[in-house]
């Protein structure tokens, strides 16, 4: 268990980097362990710090999980935000969006995983979080508007609900990453080879823009 050296106390003078390092410990803890799994000890050791500064900054195990989970929602959100997907024609827009969110799961496989462990605890850390709701509503809305104008040009069907095609894109990818281990013995082929992964992204992407062509 980490302790209160010299070299801790002198980290602690500094508030924001400690948290900092005490989040991204925490991050890596509980995308290895679960939140079920993951203890407090070891994040204080991954972060060079103590469970008295942990529990200063973020009270106890549940809210320092909640904090985990609302900042890896909102890191893609974010990143979401800077692909200016409302600038760009909506088949593209939304082919962007696919090709986007398939490189994020594959560069951050611990989102995958936190995602997860906070289905497993029916999400009961989120159901309180009003920041995850107001970036997810502004999310549904963006893709709402790629949608309304692609229906206005004649390119996609009008009757298609944002929320459904978030909840399809995420998918997708989702379940192939998570599947990857036990998918790779049941198809029999390794499905992180890169080739299969680009045949797998091309495949994602015909299916949702498929999905929007009109009658």
């Amino acid at each position: 268990m980490a302790t209160d050296t010299p070299a801790a106390k002198s980290r602690s003078r500094d508030p924001e980097a400690t948290q900092k390092r005490i989040l991204q410990a925490a991050k890596k803890e509980f995308s290895i362990k679960g939140f079920g799994g993951a203890r407090i000890d070891e994040v204080a050791d991954r972060a060079k710090s103590n469970k008295r500064m942990i529990y200063h900054y973020f009270g106890n195990k549940e809210e320092l999980f909640q904090k985990v989970i609302e900042d890896a929602y909102l890191d893609i959100r974010t990143a979401e935000k800077k692909l200016n997907l409302e600038q760009l024609p909506p088949r593209e827009a939304i082919e962007k969006l696919v090709r986007f969110t398939w490189e994020y799961y594959l560069k951050n496989p611990e989102f995958l995983t936190l995602v997860n462990s906070e289905n497993l605890h029916r999400a009961k850390h989120l159901k309180n979080s009003q920041v995850i709701r107001e970036a997810h509503s502004n999310m549904v809305s963006m893709v709402g508007d790629i949608l309304d104008r692609g229906a206005q040009e004649g390119i996609f069907r009008a009757d298609v609900d944002p929320v459904q095609l978030n909840i399809t894109i995420a998918a997708v990818g989702y379940y192939y990453l998570t599947n990857r281990f036990t998918g790779s013995i049941i198809y029999d082929r390794d499905l992180m080879d890169p080739a299969a992964l680009e045949a797998r992204l091309q495949f994602n992407i015909d299916t949702v823009l498929r999905s929007l062509r009109p009658d």
